[in-house]
């Protein structure tokens, strides 16, 4: 039961983060981590910001091979 909850809080965290990163990556706009004055919190929130990006990238790779999804512009 604890465990459940474990993931499932854990796969909400990368859901943000993958939001964060597409948030930045269709408009520009991201946290300003320079202002996060601890060193160890602004790494930390840097990893998880980066953790987005991965999953971005991985879906977007995932989805550009699938024959499930198309690309429109």
């Amino acid at each position: 039961m604890v465990l459940g909850k474990l993931a499932h809080y854990g796969f909400d965290a990368i859901l943000i983060s993958a939001f964060l990163a597409g948030v930045k990556r269709s408009t520009g706009i991201t946290l300003k981590t320079e202002k996060i004055e601890s060193k160890d919190i602004r790494s930390a929130v840097d990893k998880y910001l980066n953790v987005g990006e991965w999953v971005m990238d991985q879906s977007i790779a995932f989805m550009g091979t699938s024959s499930y999804f198309e690309r429109k512009r």
